[in-house]
């Protein structure tokens, strides 16, 4: 074999030992919570650095550890720590202001009474909302169990 190909070849298998081990998490997506974002099924892949140097913002689609290494979920962020969430017929309101929400294409008339979120706390929700509040997983989360950042 000849010593470039190995050298390459080496290159190689410990870049993507890094890449895939350390930085980019691979996630199949299950179940339509966030659909149209991201479809059941997919694959797509969470970004562990994202969050390094600044941190989680509203509108991020995240990776969020639920119990164990293997049960992952995708929410995007509506509340950030300190901040009272309330949803009201479908609509989301940060600290008594409606939320914009371009991802979101249809929405139930969902209701919530209001949260205020602590230190370290982030409101998560998916962008499907046609679906049943009882069939939604939703809420608080701590800033430990955000994985990192959806890439796509």
């Amino acid at each position: 074999m000849n010593r470039a190909v190995l050298v390459r070849s080496v290159i190689l298998i410990v870049g993507a030992y890094i890449v895939f081990g350390y930085v980019l998490l691979p996630i199949r997506l299950q179940g339509i919570s966030m659909e149209p974002t991201y479809t059941d099924g997919g694959i797509d892949f969470a970004n562990r650095l994202a969050y390094a140097w600044r941190e989680p913002q509203r509108g991020d689609a995240v990776a969020i550890r639920m119990a164990g290494p293997s049960v992952v979920y995708i929410k995007r962020i509506v509340g950030l720590p300190g901040e009272r969430i309330e949803i009201v017929m479908g609509v989301v309101s940060v600290n008594g202001e409606p939320l914009v929400e371009p991802n979101v294409a249809r929405k139930s008339p969902w209701n919530l009474a209001p949260v205020t979120l602590g230190a370290g706390e982030y409101f998560v929700i998916g962008d499907n909302r046609a679906m049943r509040i009882e069939d939604h997983d939703f809420g608080r989360t701590t800033r430990d169990r955000i994985i990192g950042k959806m890439l796509f």
